[in-house]
């Protein structure tokens, strides 16, 4: 399908049904619903999938879909938006406000969900129409805010099968219509850790009798942020900062026990994959001196989201395509985590950024993560008009490099 036939295909389904999707955004606006209790969300997609003829599955040990559009030979597709709310109040004075105490969509993720869902449905009507040369895969994923709902699919074989994946998030520092794009890392990691400490105590009087824990403490909390800084690239943007050190009851008494907690951003895959095994091997090296037994536990957050080139020139070309090329923009990496960084340890894709600041607003940008936060809802439109153009042009590609077309080979390497 070429861009002017797409753009006025999809211009005709908005019109037909941009009411309704207003309307559905609203009512997951004033229904949010925490990670994994995603619930009411989750029935009103499979009533709104089936009601086209399409087959919803529900994962199998919690809330969320997974529904396949046309079947046959062919490569397949996969694009994701995340149901969750966050446990925030409502701040604003709208309509469509918030009904439920202490949750509220302030992430955008009512938009990501709806924009899924319409574009579930046009894509269900190219089908018909044979116009569909392979399947795309609708995830609809819980608990992206907890995190963990990305695994969740992918144990549940979400992403079997699937050659590339997309999804979009919300980002109120690009103008409704705008799409942002950025090849390699476009979110940070986030992990936490604690040191615990632990040796003989005493009294403060004969400090060489124990292991000092305190002063032991004090080298990790002061020494593991430097010796980071020497043996991880700078340029991986690696970041230890602690935030809790607890240790003793008394001033005149060496305890046996204390900690050390804080958490580790990363801008870097690689660095972020070796980060585990680095901590410790220092933390050690610290404390060997004082003779303390340290332990270590490092807790997974979520990587690094790093778009895949190809990927991101296909969601370019769809944009182009959809939107006019005047509607990318570039867009800087950002310090918070995204779960979709998960899919994209298993399969190539990208994930994209979606304007929506009203161009005619004369109020401050709405942030993400506050009680404050509402969107231009024009940016649902521009939403399906992105990601139903993207499922179609990595299909078509796809297509052509499994048929041997040299170009699409070449570009895809």
């Amino acid at each position: 399908m070429q861009g002017r036939d797409l753009r006025e295909q999809l211009n005709a389904f908005l019109a037909r049904h941009e009411r309704e999707f207003t309307e559905f955004r609203r009512d997951l606006h004033m229904h949010p619903e925490l990670a994994f209790a995603e619930h009411r969300t989750t029935q009103r997609l499979a009533d709104r999938l089936r009601s086209v003829g399409l087959a919803p599955r529900s994962l199998p040990h919690t809330t969320g879909l997974v529904c396949d559009i046309g079947a046959g030979e062919g490569p397949t597709v996969a694009l994701r938006a995340d149901i969750d709310a966050l446990p925030l109040t409502d701040e604003k004075d709208v309509p469509y406000r918030s009904t439920v105490p202490g949750a509220a969509h302030s992430c955008g993720h009512d938009v990501h969900t709806t924009v899924l869902l319409a574009t579930g449905l046009f894509l269900a009507q190219q089908a018909r129409a044979g116009a569909l040369p392979g399947r795309v895969r609708l995830l609809f994923q819980p608990a992206e805010e907890l995190p963990g709902g990305a695994r969740e699919v992918v144990d549940a074989g979400g992403i079997d099968g699937v050659d590339r994946i997309f999804a979009l998030h919300c980002d109120p520092r690009l103008l409704t219509g705008q799409v942002g794009l950025r090849s390699g890392a476009i979110t940070a990691a986030c992990d936490q850790v604690l040191v615990r400490l632990s040796g003989a105590g005493g009294h403060t009087a004969r400090p060489h009798l124990t292991s000092d824990l305190v002063y032991a403490l004090g080298k990790v909390v002061t020494e593991l942020p430097a010796a980071l800084s020497r043996r991880v690239d700078p340029r991986a943007g690696f970041s230890l900062v602690w935030g809790r050190v607890s240790a003793g009851s008394a001033p005149n008494a060496i305890p046996d026990d204390g900690v050390a907690e804080g958490t580790v951003r990363c801008l870097d895959d690689d660095a972020w994959h070796a980060a585990p095994e680095l901590i410790r091997e220092l933390v050690d090296s610290v404390v060997a001196g004082y003779g303390a037994r340290a332990e270590v536990d490092y807790r997974r957050g979520v990587p690094p989201t790093v778009n895949e080139s190809t990927s991101v020139r296909m969601l370019q070309d769809a944009c182009a395509q959809a939107l006019g090329p005047e509607a990318v923009a570039d867009t800087p990496q950002s310090l918070g985590g995204e779960d979709f960084a998960w899919y994209l340890e298993h399969v190539p894709g990208a994930l994209a950024r979606l304007g929506t600041h009203s161009p005619q607003s004369s109020s401050p940008m709405l942030d993400l993560h506050r009680g404050t936060f509402d969107v231009d809802e024009r940016a649902i439109g521009v939403g399906v008009q992105l990601m139903s153009a993207t499922a179609l042009t990595a299909l078509w590609e796809c297509a052509r490099a499994a048929d041997g077309d040299p170009v699409q080979n070449a570009a895809l390497a």
